[in-house]
Order: structure tokens, then C-alpha cells, then sequence
């Protein structure tokens, strides 16, 4: 196994310290537009899972905004990191090396939430929440389309 193999697993996993959901919501606009990934994912070939998926991104970007949302650190919130970034993770590795391509991107995602949370607060504190969440919305967002597309034509 080279690194490189499993590069697109890592930086999906960067993408879910971030928005735990995106990562899934990459995936599954990708699979709408017909595009397949390296590795056999086929629980987002599922309608109901595919366009939740998508869903779920797309609130998660709002919910983000409210005031009473909680730290990306907290239990539940590293669960779906945890769980994005490992699905993911594993439709972006070659075939055959899923389950590496899962762990990478978990072992990816875990402690970069903890090191986006601190630059998120930075930026909250300097221009505020809403603008310091649309900025990282952008950059996410856009990071996790640009993995997604290269990853599924390469």
C-alpha cells in the first residue's frame, strides 16, 4: 500500500473534522451526477440514502449557523464525524482497500476536529459566527467537491 492510495481517504477525512456531513453529501452528488468511486460503496447507490445524504449536508450548513449549536467535540458530534468520515473514506480508497481507506479518513478526521474547532473560534471571535461559518462552509464545501471529483476520475 502507497500513501498515495489512500490520499483521498485522508483528505475526505479532513473534510468531515470540519462538516461531518459533507463528506457523504460529496459523495452522493456525485453518484446523482453518475459518477462511481474507487471503492464499492453501494449503500449510497440507495435513494433514501443517497438524497438524505445530500439533505443532511444542506441543513447541517445552516444548523451550523444557530446560536445553540453545539462544539464539532462533543459526543455526538465526533460520532458523525466518525461515521461520515469512515464511509467516505472507504468509497474513496481503491477497491480492495476500504477498510484502510475508512481508517485513514477516521484517523484523519478525529484530531483535525479538534485543531478546525480552535481556528473556527478564532475566526468567531474576529468576525463572528454567522461569517466566520459561511467562510468555512465555502472552503469545506468547495474541498470536499474538488476531493470527490478528482478522487472518482482518477
Amino acid at each position: 500500500m502507497k500513501l498515495p492510495d489512500l490520499l483521498f481517504s485522508a483528505l475526505i477525512g479532513a473534510v468531515a473534522s470540519a462538516r461531518s456531513m459533507t463528506p457523504m453529501a460529496s459523495i452522493a452528488a456525485a453518484r446523482v451526477l453518475g459518477d462511481r468511486t474507487p471503492g464499492r460503496l453501494v449503500l449510497l447507490d440507495q435513494p433514501l440514502v443517497k438524497y438524505g445524504a445530500l439533505a443532511m449536508g444542506v441543513g447541517e450548513l445552516f444548523g451550523d449557523k444557530m446560536k445553540t449549536a453545539p462544539d464539532r467535540t462533543v459526543f455526538l458530534g465526533l460520532l458523525a464525524r466518525v461515521m461520515s468520515a469512515g464511509i467516505a473514506g472507504a468509497a474513496l480508497a481503491p477497491r480492495g482497500r476500504e477498510q484502510a481507506g475508512a481508517a485513514v479518513a477516521v484517523a484523519t478526521a478525529v484530531p483535525l476536529a479538534y485543531a478546525t474547532l480552535a481556528a473556527r473560534k478564532q475566526a468567531m471571535a474576529r468576525i463572528g459566527q454567522t461569517r466566520s461559518g459561511l467562510i468555512e462552509d465555502a472552503l469545506i464545501v468547495a474541498a470536499g467537491a474538488a476531493i470527490v471529483a478528482l478522487a472518482v476520475r482518477r
